[in-house]
Protein backbone atom coordinates (compact mmCIF):
# COMPACT_ATOMS: atom_id res chain seq x y z
CA UNK A 1 0.00 0.00 0.00
CA UNK A 2 1.32 3.43 -0.90
CA UNK A 3 2.41 5.60 2.06
CA UNK A 4 0.22 8.36 0.66
CA UNK A 5 -2.99 6.30 0.92
CA UNK A 6 -4.93 4.62 3.69
CA UNK A 7 -7.45 1.77 3.59
CA UNK A 8 -10.57 2.79 1.71
CA UNK A 9 -8.66 4.83 -0.84
CA UNK A 10 -8.23 7.97 1.24
CA UNK A 11 -5.03 9.91 1.74
CA UNK A 12 -3.04 10.09 4.94
CA UNK A 13 -2.69 13.48 6.59
CA UNK A 14 0.83 13.88 7.98
CA UNK A 15 0.93 14.26 11.79
CA UNK A 16 1.59 17.66 13.27
CA UNK A 17 3.39 18.82 16.38
CA UNK A 18 1.07 21.45 17.82
CA UNK A 19 2.42 24.89 18.71
CA UNK A 20 -0.42 25.20 21.27
CA UNK A 21 -1.03 21.64 22.51
CA UNK A 22 -3.02 22.74 25.57
CA UNK A 23 -5.38 25.05 23.69
CA UNK A 24 -8.91 24.05 22.69
CA UNK A 25 -12.06 25.98 21.88
CA UNK A 26 -12.34 29.13 24.00
CA UNK A 27 -14.84 29.29 26.84
CA UNK A 28 -16.52 32.21 25.06
CA UNK A 29 -17.31 30.09 22.00
CA UNK A 30 -18.41 27.18 24.19
CA UNK A 31 -20.84 29.24 26.26
CA UNK A 32 -22.18 31.16 23.25
CA UNK A 33 -22.92 27.88 21.48
CA UNK A 34 -24.60 26.56 24.62
CA UNK A 35 -26.67 29.73 24.90
CA UNK A 36 -27.84 29.36 21.33
CA UNK A 37 -28.65 25.68 21.85
CA UNK A 38 -30.85 26.41 24.89
CA UNK A 39 -32.30 29.74 23.78
CA UNK A 40 -30.58 31.49 26.68
CA UNK A 41 -29.91 35.20 27.04
CA UNK A 42 -26.21 35.43 26.18
CA UNK A 43 -24.48 37.62 28.77
CA UNK A 44 -21.28 35.62 28.37
CA UNK A 45 -19.30 36.81 25.39
CA UNK A 46 -18.41 40.50 25.48
CA UNK A 47 -20.17 42.13 22.56
CA UNK A 48 -23.11 44.57 22.27
CA UNK A 49 -26.50 43.47 20.94
CA UNK A 50 -27.28 46.99 19.69
CA UNK A 51 -26.16 48.92 16.62
CA UNK A 52 -23.45 51.53 16.36
CA UNK A 53 -24.05 55.19 15.55
CA UNK A 54 -25.49 55.47 11.99
CA UNK A 55 -23.11 58.39 11.39
CA UNK A 56 -20.19 55.96 11.65
CA UNK A 57 -21.77 53.66 9.07
CA UNK A 58 -22.36 56.67 6.83
CA UNK A 59 -18.72 57.72 7.16
CA UNK A 60 -17.45 54.26 6.19
CA UNK A 61 -19.93 54.03 3.32
CA UNK A 62 -18.83 57.43 2.06
CA UNK A 63 -15.20 56.33 2.24
CA UNK A 64 -15.97 53.30 0.09
CA UNK A 65 -17.87 55.39 -2.45
CA UNK A 66 -15.03 57.92 -2.51
CA UNK A 67 -12.64 55.25 -3.73
CA UNK A 68 -10.81 54.34 -0.51
CA UNK A 69 -10.81 50.64 -1.31
CA UNK A 70 -7.18 49.76 -1.99
CA UNK A 71 -4.25 49.14 0.36
CA UNK A 72 -3.62 51.94 2.83
CA UNK A 73 -0.15 52.72 4.19
CA UNK A 74 1.19 49.85 6.27
CA UNK A 75 1.05 51.73 9.65
CA UNK A 76 -2.47 53.01 8.97
CA UNK A 77 -4.26 55.89 7.26
CA UNK A 78 -2.45 59.13 8.26
CA UNK A 79 -5.69 60.96 9.12
CA UNK A 80 -6.69 58.20 11.55
CA UNK A 81 -3.27 58.10 13.21
CA UNK A 82 -3.44 61.87 13.64
CA UNK A 83 -6.91 61.58 15.17
CA UNK A 84 -5.63 58.94 17.62
CA UNK A 85 -2.67 61.13 18.57
CA UNK A 86 -4.95 64.11 19.18
CA UNK A 87 -7.33 62.05 21.30
CA UNK A 88 -4.54 60.64 23.47
CA UNK A 89 -2.93 64.03 23.94
CA UNK A 90 -6.27 65.59 24.86
CA UNK A 91 -7.14 62.88 27.39
CA UNK A 92 -3.76 61.88 28.80
CA UNK A 93 -1.40 64.78 28.12
CA UNK A 94 1.09 62.70 26.14
CA UNK A 95 1.75 63.50 22.48
CA UNK A 96 2.54 60.46 20.36
CA UNK A 97 3.94 61.17 16.92
CA UNK A 98 1.37 59.81 14.42
CA UNK A 99 4.08 59.07 11.88
CA UNK A 100 6.46 57.04 14.02
CA UNK A 101 4.59 56.09 17.20
CA UNK A 102 1.04 55.01 16.28
CA UNK A 103 0.07 51.92 14.30
CA UNK A 104 -3.45 50.84 13.31
CA UNK A 105 -4.06 47.13 13.91
CA UNK A 106 -6.58 44.42 13.11
CA UNK A 107 -8.00 44.65 16.60
CA UNK A 108 -6.36 44.61 20.01
CA UNK A 109 -5.79 40.84 20.02
CA UNK A 110 -3.61 41.09 16.92
CA UNK A 111 -1.84 44.08 18.41
CA UNK A 112 -0.88 42.17 21.56
CA UNK A 113 0.28 39.11 19.62
CA UNK A 114 2.40 41.32 17.37
CA UNK A 115 4.05 42.96 20.39
CA UNK A 116 4.90 39.51 21.77
CA UNK A 117 6.37 38.35 18.47
CA UNK A 118 8.34 41.59 18.12
CA UNK A 119 10.05 41.72 21.51
CA UNK A 120 9.84 38.32 23.23
CA UNK A 121 12.65 35.87 22.44
CA UNK A 122 12.96 32.19 23.29
CA UNK A 123 13.11 31.77 27.06
CA UNK A 124 12.10 35.35 27.88
CA UNK A 125 9.63 35.63 30.74
CA UNK A 126 6.39 37.59 30.56
CA UNK A 127 4.47 38.39 33.75
CA UNK A 128 0.70 37.94 33.57
CA UNK A 129 -1.62 39.06 36.35
CA UNK A 130 -4.25 36.37 36.84
CA UNK A 131 -7.12 36.34 36.12
CA UNK A 132 -6.40 37.64 32.63
CA UNK A 133 -7.73 37.56 29.09
CA UNK A 134 -7.32 34.15 27.50
CA UNK A 135 -5.18 35.18 24.51
CA UNK A 136 -2.20 36.44 26.51
CA UNK A 137 -0.60 33.11 27.45
CA UNK A 138 -0.95 31.52 23.97
CA UNK A 139 0.62 34.68 22.51
CA UNK A 140 3.64 34.21 24.76
CA UNK A 141 3.91 30.54 23.81
CA UNK A 142 3.83 31.38 20.09
CA UNK A 143 6.69 33.83 20.65
CA UNK A 144 8.72 31.16 22.47
CA UNK A 145 8.48 32.93 25.82
CA UNK A 146 7.53 31.71 29.27
CA UNK A 147 4.39 32.96 30.99
CA UNK A 148 4.89 33.78 34.68
CA UNK A 149 1.49 33.94 36.37
CA UNK A 150 1.12 36.27 39.37
CA UNK A 151 -2.32 36.29 41.00
CA UNK A 152 -4.12 39.52 41.69
CA UNK A 153 -5.21 39.87 45.30
CA UNK A 154 -8.07 37.41 45.96
CA UNK A 155 -11.35 39.13 46.68
CA UNK A 156 -10.35 42.59 45.49
CA UNK A 157 -8.33 41.81 42.33
CA UNK A 158 -5.85 44.59 43.16
CA UNK A 159 -2.24 44.18 41.97
CA UNK A 160 0.05 42.62 44.60
CA UNK A 161 3.32 44.48 44.06
CA UNK A 162 5.25 42.34 46.52
CA UNK A 163 4.40 39.25 44.48
CA UNK A 164 5.12 41.05 41.22
CA UNK A 165 8.53 42.10 42.58
CA UNK A 166 9.26 38.49 43.54
CA UNK A 167 8.39 37.38 40.01
CA UNK A 168 10.88 39.77 38.37
CA UNK A 169 14.08 38.07 37.22
CA UNK A 170 16.90 38.93 34.80
CA UNK A 171 14.88 36.98 32.19
CA UNK A 172 11.73 39.13 32.57
CA UNK A 173 11.04 40.86 29.26
CA UNK A 174 7.46 42.09 29.63
CA UNK A 175 4.62 42.60 32.03
CA UNK A 176 1.03 42.82 30.78
CA UNK A 177 -1.20 45.35 32.53
CA UNK A 178 -4.94 45.51 31.82
CA UNK A 179 -6.98 48.41 33.15
CA UNK A 180 -9.96 48.64 33.19
CA UNK A 181 -9.63 44.94 33.90
CA UNK A 182 -11.32 42.06 32.15
CA UNK A 183 -12.72 39.97 33.82
CA UNK A 184 -12.89 41.58 37.29
CA UNK A 185 -14.03 45.10 36.23
CA UNK A 186 -11.47 46.73 38.56
CA UNK A 187 -9.58 49.89 37.61
CA UNK A 188 -5.98 50.70 38.56
CA UNK A 189 -5.44 53.77 40.72
CA UNK A 190 -2.84 56.52 40.38
CA UNK A 191 -1.10 55.06 43.44
CA UNK A 192 -0.82 51.68 41.76
CA UNK A 193 0.60 53.23 38.61
CA UNK A 194 3.19 54.99 40.77
CA UNK A 195 4.07 51.69 42.42
CA UNK A 196 4.53 50.09 39.01
CA UNK A 197 6.72 53.02 37.96
CA UNK A 198 8.92 52.63 41.03
CA UNK A 199 9.11 48.86 40.66
CA UNK A 200 10.17 48.90 37.00
CA UNK A 201 12.49 51.94 37.18
CA UNK A 202 15.72 49.95 37.76
CA UNK A 203 14.81 47.33 35.13
CA UNK A 204 14.59 47.06 31.34
CA UNK A 205 11.19 45.39 31.52
CA UNK A 206 8.72 46.47 28.85
CA UNK A 207 4.97 46.87 29.37
CA UNK A 208 1.92 45.99 27.33
CA UNK A 209 -0.92 48.15 28.60
CA UNK A 210 -4.22 46.67 27.42
CA UNK A 211 -6.60 49.63 27.63
CA UNK A 212 -9.41 48.51 25.33
CA UNK A 213 -12.00 49.61 27.91
CA UNK A 214 -10.35 53.01 28.46
CA UNK A 215 -13.60 54.95 27.98
CA UNK A 216 -15.63 52.74 30.34
CA UNK A 217 -14.62 53.98 33.80
CA UNK A 218 -17.45 54.88 36.15
CA UNK A 219 -18.44 57.14 39.03
CA UNK A 220 -16.31 60.00 37.66
CA UNK A 221 -13.08 58.09 38.31
CA UNK A 222 -10.19 58.93 35.98
CA UNK A 223 -8.74 56.27 33.71
CA UNK A 224 -5.05 56.01 34.56
CA UNK A 225 -3.67 55.32 31.10
CA UNK A 226 -0.01 54.42 31.11
CA UNK A 227 0.31 57.30 28.64
CA UNK A 228 -0.21 59.65 31.62
CA UNK A 229 2.95 58.33 33.29
CA UNK A 230 6.08 59.44 31.38
CA UNK A 231 8.44 56.82 32.81
CA UNK A 232 5.98 54.05 32.00
CA UNK A 233 5.06 55.47 28.59
CA UNK A 234 8.76 55.33 27.64
CA UNK A 235 8.75 51.52 28.00
CA UNK A 236 5.16 50.69 27.03
CA UNK A 237 2.95 49.59 24.17
CA UNK A 238 -0.50 51.11 24.81
CA UNK A 239 -3.25 49.09 23.11
CA UNK A 240 -6.85 50.15 22.48
CA UNK A 241 -9.85 49.10 20.41
CA UNK A 242 -12.33 50.95 18.21
CA UNK A 243 -14.55 47.88 18.32
CA UNK A 244 -15.08 48.25 22.05
CA UNK A 245 -15.43 52.04 21.98
CA UNK A 246 -17.82 52.36 19.04
CA UNK A 247 -19.86 49.12 19.41
CA UNK A 248 -18.37 47.50 16.30
CA UNK A 249 -16.46 44.52 17.69
CA UNK A 250 -16.80 42.66 14.39
CA UNK A 251 -14.78 45.28 12.53
CA UNK A 252 -11.65 44.25 14.44
CA UNK A 253 -9.78 47.56 14.28
CA UNK A 254 -7.53 48.82 17.06
CA UNK A 255 -4.22 50.57 17.53
CA UNK A 256 -0.91 50.60 19.37
CA UNK A 257 0.88 53.70 20.64
CA UNK A 258 4.52 53.31 21.67
CA UNK A 259 7.82 55.20 21.54
CA UNK A 260 9.41 55.30 18.09
CA UNK A 261 12.08 52.69 18.86
CA UNK A 262 9.47 50.21 20.11
CA UNK A 263 7.10 51.03 17.26
CA UNK A 264 9.85 50.33 14.71
CA UNK A 265 10.21 46.78 16.04
CA UNK A 266 6.45 46.36 16.26
CA UNK A 267 6.00 47.37 12.61
CA UNK A 268 8.64 44.88 11.44
CA UNK A 269 6.29 42.11 12.53
CA UNK A 270 3.04 43.93 11.74
CA UNK A 271 3.98 44.33 8.08
CA UNK A 272 4.31 40.57 7.67
CA UNK A 273 1.48 39.20 9.82
CA UNK A 274 -1.16 41.80 8.84
CA UNK A 275 0.47 44.43 6.60
CA UNK A 276 -2.59 46.69 6.45
CA UNK A 277 -6.04 47.10 7.96
CA UNK A 278 -9.42 47.67 6.27
CA UNK A 279 -9.06 50.91 4.31
CA UNK A 280 -12.60 52.38 4.20
CA UNK A 281 -13.15 51.62 7.89
CA UNK A 282 -9.98 53.54 8.75
CA UNK A 283 -11.12 56.56 6.72
CA UNK A 284 -14.59 56.35 8.24
CA UNK A 285 -13.18 56.23 11.77
CA UNK A 286 -10.95 59.24 11.05
CA UNK A 287 -13.99 61.25 9.96
CA UNK A 288 -16.10 60.07 12.89
CA UNK A 289 -13.42 60.96 15.44
CA UNK A 290 -13.65 64.64 14.52
CA UNK A 291 -16.45 64.72 17.10
CA UNK A 292 -15.07 63.53 20.48
CA UNK A 293 -18.50 63.27 22.13
CA UNK A 294 -19.11 59.58 21.29
CA UNK A 295 -16.11 58.42 23.33
CA UNK A 296 -16.49 61.15 25.96
CA UNK A 297 -20.10 60.11 26.63
CA UNK A 298 -19.41 56.38 26.72
CA UNK A 299 -18.84 56.15 30.47
CA UNK A 300 -22.24 57.64 31.28
CA UNK A 301 -23.90 55.43 28.65
CA UNK A 302 -22.50 52.23 30.12
CA UNK A 303 -22.81 53.34 33.74
CA UNK A 304 -26.58 53.48 33.28
CA UNK A 305 -26.50 49.89 32.02
CA UNK A 306 -24.22 48.83 34.87
CA UNK A 307 -26.56 50.37 37.44
CA UNK A 308 -29.65 48.81 35.88
CA UNK A 309 -28.06 45.36 35.87
CA UNK A 310 -26.37 45.55 39.28
CA UNK A 311 -29.55 46.85 40.93
CA UNK A 312 -31.46 44.01 39.31
CA UNK A 313 -28.95 41.43 40.53
CA UNK A 314 -29.45 42.62 44.11
CA UNK A 315 -33.03 41.38 43.82
CA UNK A 316 -31.73 37.88 43.03
CA UNK A 317 -29.77 35.38 45.11
CA UNK A 318 -26.58 36.41 43.30
CA UNK A 319 -24.28 38.97 44.94
CA UNK A 320 -22.85 41.55 42.51
CA UNK A 321 -19.23 42.61 43.01
CA UNK A 322 -18.13 46.22 42.41
CA UNK A 323 -17.81 47.09 38.72
CA UNK A 324 -15.58 50.15 38.38
CA UNK A 325 -14.93 49.80 34.65
CA UNK A 326 -15.39 47.70 31.46
CA UNK A 327 -18.85 46.44 30.50
CA UNK A 328 -18.63 43.40 32.75
CA UNK A 329 -20.30 42.57 36.03
CA UNK A 330 -19.01 39.78 38.26
CA UNK A 331 -21.28 38.02 40.72
CA UNK A 332 -20.85 35.64 43.64
CA UNK A 333 -23.14 32.59 43.54
CA UNK A 334 -21.72 30.86 46.65
CA UNK A 335 -24.97 31.52 48.50
CA UNK A 336 -26.81 29.44 45.90
CA UNK A 337 -24.55 26.49 45.14
CA UNK A 338 -21.21 24.93 46.03
CA UNK A 339 -20.66 23.46 42.56
CA UNK A 340 -17.70 24.49 40.41
CA UNK A 341 -17.90 27.65 38.33
CA UNK A 342 -17.99 25.89 34.95
CA UNK A 343 -20.68 23.47 36.10
CA UNK A 344 -22.73 26.31 37.55
CA UNK A 345 -22.51 28.30 34.31
CA UNK A 346 -23.61 25.29 32.27
CA UNK A 347 -26.58 24.69 34.59
CA UNK A 348 -27.43 28.42 34.64
CA UNK A 349 -27.57 28.36 30.85
CA UNK A 350 -29.80 25.35 30.31
CA UNK A 351 -31.99 25.61 33.44
CA UNK A 352 -32.31 29.35 34.01
CA UNK A 353 -31.72 30.53 30.44
CA UNK A 354 -28.88 32.98 31.05
CA UNK A 355 -25.30 32.44 29.87
CA UNK A 356 -22.30 33.70 31.87
CA UNK A 357 -18.57 32.95 31.96
CA UNK A 358 -16.84 31.18 34.89
CA UNK A 359 -14.13 33.34 36.48
CA UNK A 360 -11.92 30.24 36.72
CA UNK A 361 -11.58 30.28 32.91
CA UNK A 362 -9.33 33.34 33.21
CA UNK A 363 -6.72 31.60 35.39
CA UNK A 364 -3.80 29.47 34.20
CA UNK A 365 -4.53 27.08 37.06
CA UNK A 366 -8.30 27.33 37.61
CA UNK A 367 -9.21 28.89 40.95
CA UNK A 368 -12.71 28.19 42.26
CA UNK A 369 -14.12 31.25 44.01
CA UNK A 370 -17.82 30.88 43.29
CA UNK A 371 -17.67 33.79 40.81
CA UNK A 372 -19.13 34.28 37.34
CA UNK A 373 -18.90 37.14 34.84
CA UNK A 374 -21.77 38.75 32.97
CA UNK A 375 -21.61 41.25 30.10
CA UNK A 376 -24.03 44.17 30.37
CA UNK A 377 -23.28 45.68 26.93
CA UNK A 378 -26.85 44.85 25.96
CA UNK A 379 -30.14 46.57 25.28
CA UNK A 380 -32.18 47.34 28.40
CA UNK A 381 -34.81 44.85 27.25
CA UNK A 382 -32.15 42.13 27.02
CA UNK A 383 -30.89 42.89 30.53
CA UNK A 384 -34.42 42.97 31.94
CA UNK A 385 -35.20 39.62 30.34
CA UNK A 386 -32.06 38.12 31.85
CA UNK A 387 -32.83 39.58 35.29
CA UNK A 388 -36.36 38.21 35.20
CA UNK A 389 -34.92 34.74 34.67
CA UNK A 390 -32.19 35.20 37.30
CA UNK A 391 -34.78 36.15 39.92
CA UNK A 392 -36.09 32.58 39.64
CA UNK A 393 -32.78 31.09 40.81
Amino acid sequence: MSEATVPGGGHRTPPLRSRLPQVGTTIFSVMSALAQQHGAVNLGQGFPDFDCDPRLLDAVNQAMRSGHNQYPPMPGVPALREAIAEKMESLYGHRYDPGSEITVTAGATQAILTVMLAVVHAGDEVILLDPCFDSYAPNIALAGGVAVHVPLTPGTFRPDFDRIAQALTPRTRLIVVNTPHNPSATVWTAGEMQQLTDLLRPTDVLVISDEVYEHMVYDRVRHESIARWPELAARSFVVSSFGKTYHVTGWKVGYVAAPAALTAEFRKVHQFNVFTVNTPVQHGLATYMRDPQPHLELADFYQRKRDLFADGLRATRLRPLPSAGTYFQCADYSGISDEGEHAFCVRLTHETGVAAIPMSAFYACPVEQGLIRFCFAKQSTTLERALERLRKL
